[in-house]
C-alpha cells in the first residue's frame, strides 16, 4: 500500500494532473479533451495520463483511434484514509493545546 500511496501523491503533486482528475470526475474524456484546457499536445497530455494510470487513478480504453480515460477514485479514497489518521492526530494535539490555553487564561484572571 505504501508504494501505491507514494504513486498517488506523486501523481497529485502536479497541478495539470489534478486538473485532469477534476475533469474526469465529470465523466469519461478523450486525451484530446483532457489536453484542451492546457493548450498542450496530445503527446504531452498522454504522458500526464500515463502517470495517473501508473498510480491507478485513471483507466484508459481505446475506442477506435481515440483513447478514452475514466477516473478510478479508489486510490484517492486510500490517500484520504491515510490523511485522516493525521487529521485525528492533529485534532487531538490541538484540542489539548486549547485546553491548556483555557486553563492558563483562567489562572491569570
Amino acid at each position: 500500500m505504501v508504494e501505491r500511496l507514494d504513486m498517488t501523491f506523486h501523481a497529485l503533486a502536479d497541478p495539470t494532473r489534478r486538473g485532469m482528475l477534476a475533469t474526469l470526475a465529470q465523466g469519461e474524456k478523450s486525451i484530446g479533451e483532457l489536453a484542451q484546457p492546457y493548450a498542450m499536445t496530445l503527446a504531452g497530455a498522454s504522458k500526464h495520463v500515463q502517470v495517473l494510470e501508473r498510480a491507478g487513478l485513471v483507466t484508459r480504453r481505446r475506442d477506435g483511434r481515440t483513447h478514452r480515460c475514466a477516473l478510478n477514485p479508489a486510490p484517492l479514497a486510500e490517500a484520504n484514509q491515510w490523511l485522516q489518521q493525521w487529521a485525528m492526530f492533529w485534532n487531538t494535539r490541538l484540542d489539548g493545546l486549547e485546553a491548556l490555553l483555557r486553563e492558563a487564561k483562567g489562572d491569570g484572571e
